[in-house]
């Protein structure tokens, strides 16, 4: 069962917040180990599997970003990792310069050299992707509700918006990848 049909939703990629957690609630109140004490010792295990199920589908629907990428797995969409990340075209540039610049102060703190420009440097650059992020998240959010409004269209519409979809989460990945070096070399 997936994680949409334990709690009775249509593969759609906006949700109720409230009534997911409500849904929620409700369920793992029923599947709760409290509620097999008295039962036998295998009744018991295997209450475990549909809770721990349960918090699983919870927390990934929950989670705008990780719903996507949900999704995508189920519809066997998701095509992550199947090639070597490259930059996007327009961050090119960007990239060969934080590059440069961590190269720089890696050099830099290895040889006692100065720091301070360099690391603001840094900040600049982590500041631009961190916005970058968020234009990502705006555009992907836009795309989430062209996937729910194509839900009922022909499969080359919903394919369309699927690899949409998979193009943003892997241009996320790999500016949360960027946003992390520069973190790691911020400290």
């Amino acid at each position: 069962m997936d994680y949409f049909a334990i709690f009775g939703l249509p593969r759609k990629l906006w949700i109720e917040m409230t009534a997911l957690e409500q849904k929620f609630l409700q369920l793992s109140w029923k599947l709760h180990p409290d509620n097999f004490v008295n039962a036998s010792e295998q009744e018991r295990e295997l209450s475990l599997k549909p809770s721990s199920e349960l918090n699983d589908a919870y927390r990934t629907l929950r989670d705008p970003v990780g719903r996507v990428e949900y999704l995508l797995g189920i519809e066997g969409a998701r095509k992550e990792g199947e090639h070597k990340q490259q930059a996007p075209p327009e961050l090119l540039e960007e990239v060969f310069d934080l590059n440069e610049s961590l190269d720089e102060l890696r050099d830099a703190k290895s040889s006692g050299g100065d720091l301070a420009a360099l690391k603001s440097r840094l900040e600049a650059a982590e500041k631009s992707f961190q916005e970058k992020l968020g234009e990502v998240d705006g555009q992907l959010q836009a795309a989430s509700r062209e996937w729910d409004a194509a839900l009922e269209a022909d499969s080359i519409t919903r394919k369309k918006v699927m690899a949409k979809l998979n193009d943003l989460l892997n241009r996320r990945s790999y500016i949360r990848n960027l946003l992390a070096s520069v973190q790691k070399e911020l400290v």
